[in-house]
């Protein structure tokens, strides 16, 4: 396990930090996890990437050799291959969009984004960036005809991502590999001593609890079942697996033999309002 102290970099003005905001994202316990990453390991694979926090909290600390990121949002992936790719030319398309805070203006990008579903331009992703920090509680959600439909967010001063933020991002990236598949798929290539993080969408923990959202189909206890299943053929072949879920009965006894602690996060994504806040999650991991 990590020492914190000792593999903190000193705040730099070009330091990595998500551009999206992401149900079920990791910056409220960046600092377990770190501390619970395997001392040593060779590739880093994410095949959950969501936002990325985690991976950009490594590669900001100076911790990856090589990487191997994937999700199987294709829309997602493609936009973190333009930020690689073509950094400038998003930053511009960013700086151009004019739409601004409202539920009106939010509608009208919502439905220009989905007019571009077949394309893989600057300007699609801008707006897919933009709907990101504005539509409810960063979630990514698409109806059975593909089409975004996540509604509009309410919030008082949303803001998009800085040119910097965009560059600062690309450099990280320049050293991944960004795949757009199954989590099956993405860690078939892991072998002894690499090192691999499920961020599954998790098991809910009540009924009003309900981001499950992996693709249109969801993400069932089957699915569940079936992630399991790979950590132990991960675990099988000497492959270090850390994951993140939620501390309900079903996984944790699912994973009794694993090493497990509880942590505290606040999700916002529960129908019920006074249900939302502190949460037990729980990090499992197959090393000590």
């Amino acid at each position: 396990m990590r020492d914190l102290c000792s593999t903190h970099r000193t705040e730099a003005v070009n330091r990595a930090r998500p551009i999206l905001k992401w149900a079920g994202g990791k910056r409220q316990i960046i600092s377990d996890l770190v501390w619970s990453v395997p001392e040593n390991f060779n590739t880093y694979y994410e095949p959950f990437f969501g936002g990325g926090a985690l991976f950009i909290e490594l590669s900001n600390r100076g911790l990856l050799r090589k990487s191997v990121i994937s999700d199987i949002n294709g829309d997602l992936m493609d936009l973190y291959r333009m930020v690689r790719d073509r950094p400038d030319d998003l930053a511009n398309a960013l700086s151009s969009l004019r739409f601004r805070n409202s539920k009106d203006d939010y509608y009208v990008a919502r439905e220009q984004y989905n007019s571009m579903k077949r394309e893989s331009c600057p300007e699609k992703y801008a707006l897919l960036i933009y709907l990101n920090r504005h539509g409810y509680n960063g979630l990514y959600r698409v109806n059975s005809r593909g089409d975004f439909n996540v509604p509009f967010g309410r919030y008082e001063n949303p803001s998009l991502p800085m040119a910097s933020d965009i560059y600062a991002l690309s450099d990280v990236l320049k050293k991944a590999q960004i795949l757009n598949a199954d989590y099956r798929e993405a860690v078939k290539t892991a072998s002894r001593h690499d090192f691999v993080y499920f961020d599954p969408p998790y098991m809910p923990i009540n009924g009003s609890s309900n981001f499950t959202s992996y693709s249109p189909s969801g993400f069932s206890e089957d699915d569940q079942r079936d992630l399991f299943h790979t950590f132990l053929d991960l675990s099988e072949r000497e492959v270090f697996v850390m994951e993140s879920n939620s501390g309900t009965p079903f996984i944790e006894d699912m994973y009794s033999g694993f090493n497990m602690f509880r942590v505290k996060a606040r999700r916002n994504i529960n129908s019920v309002a006074n249900l939302r806040g502190p949460i037990d999650e729980i990090i499992i991991r197959n090393y000590d």
